[in-house]
């Protein structure tokens, strides 16, 4: 059986390929959406004043949140993403932006060997890898102090509620104009979100749970940590 990041890691190349292939441009977004296009949530502004700040976009896809923050926020933004098709996107449409750098490779090991961080964010990055290996990466790779902001799923795409334990689960995700791709994903409960954060050096400052467009069953959670 694949292991939990190999299963990931074949995932989201295709994603990445399939949109190189159709000459995909992800539209410049105004805001951050921690769940869907449309959600209900904070956008931008939960991560407070950022300007000459050195942020990391963890799984950054195609990079449009990571160049607009650059751009806008005049933040000093890495953004690393381990799937080589999306890092490709990112260098198409925004190489040239200046303040933001597009990293390929795994988040875990580059947090371990970075200079650390004022702020790490993340949208929907942080399921596909295990807290209990992602998070101790995280708290070494940012600065005694500053904040963690990210946005994981609180029900899963099936509509099922969140775990009681920190285990993964495999899913199919639907990906436009392809067959679904097996994922694993942690799909933890605001609980026990704030449990292993604590654990890991973190203290817990909101989980909010952010619900999509009308009909749509799936609940995403925003969480903001502070490493202490």
């Amino acid at each position: 059986m694949k292991s939990p990041e190999l299963m990931n890691r074949q995932a989201w190349p295709v994603y990445g390929q399939f949109q190189l292939d159709r000459g995909f441009r992800t539209p410049d977004p105004a805001q951050i959406h921690w769940g869907t296009p449309g959600d209900a949530g904070p956008g931008t502004g939960v991560l407070g004043d950022i300007g000459g700040k050195r942020l990391l976009d963890l799984g950054c896809g195609g990079g449009h949140y990571a160049a607009r923050l650059a751009r806008d926020d005049n933040a000093q933004v890495d953004a690393i993403d381990v799937a080589p098709t999306q890092h490709q996107r990112a260098l198409i449409q925004y190489a040239d932006v200046p303040g933001v750098r597009f990293l390929l490779g795994d988040a875990v090991d580059h947090l371990h060997r970075c200079e650390p961080y004022d702020l790490v964010y993340s949208v929907h990055g942080l399921g596909y890898l295990d807290p209990r290996h992602s998070l101790p990466a995280l708290h070494r790779g940012l600065c005694p102090g500053r904040r963690l902001v990210f946005s994981v799923l609180h029900t899963d795409l099936h509509c099922r509620p969140p775990s009681s334990s920190v285990e993964p689960r495999q899913l199919k995700v639907q990906l436009k104009g392809l067959e679904p791709q097996d994922v694993q994903l942690w799909v933890l409960s605001p609980q026990l979100w704030e449990h292993v954060l604590t654990d890991h050096g973190f203290t817990v400052e909101a989980i909010d749970l952010l619900h999509r467009q009308a009909g749509d069953a799936v609940v995403d959670q925003l969480i903001q940590a502070r490493r202490t």
